[in-house]
């Protein structure tokens, strides 16, 4: 049964933290599970709607993971020129219930419902979705189906802003 969602484009700058001077277009095998997906069904490629976003989802991961924020810089801040259509509209909570799911919280014990839903729109034949930050109240992400290293629609504009202290 085909999920019940809205098409949107994503157009404008977006954000990506990396660690320092890692690759731009980085890429594991196996890929990692995201809160959208799991690394073994399909690859995604996260990007955040502001720099705040990016740090917000940064340290909720870290939290997460029990990790140290100190011990996980320097991290690079890239900016991406976004121009990718076919994504699923998953932004308001209305529409997050028309799939069945709740508001995203920032706990990574929700993530199976999340996960189920973005596998079957990957499947579906949707390029991603772009849904609310777990972290930043009035954030959003946008969460990219990879299936290559490069995505067409998604442009890097270097240099990447290089933080070397934690932000608060």
């Amino acid at each position: 049964m085909a999920l019940d969602v809205d098409r949107v484009g994503v157009e404008g700058i977006w954000h990506r933290h990396l660690p320092h001077r890692d690759k731009v277009w980085w890429w594991s095998e196996p890929a990692p599970d995201g809160r959208w997906q799991r690394g073994s069904e399909v690859a995604g490629f996260y990007l955040a709607d502001s720099r705040d976003t990016a740090w917000a989802e940064w340290h909720r991961q870290i939290e997460e993971l029990a990790l140290r924020p100190e011990d996980q810089l320097p991290r690079d801040l890239w900016r991406f020129e976004v121009d990718i259509d076919r994504i699923a509209d998953l932004r308001s909570e209305e529409q997050l219930a028309r799939v069945g799911l709740a508001f995203p919280a920032p706990k990574r014990r929700e993530w199976p419902a999340f996960q189920s839903v973005g596998e079957r729109l990957h499947y579906a034949g949707w390029r991603g979705l772009r849904a609310p930050s777990a972290a930043q109240p009035n954030g959003e992400i946008v969460c990219l189906f990879r299936k290559t290293e490069k995505i067409d629609g998604l442009k890097p504009l270097p240099p990447p802003v290089i933080h070397r202290h934690p932000r608060p």
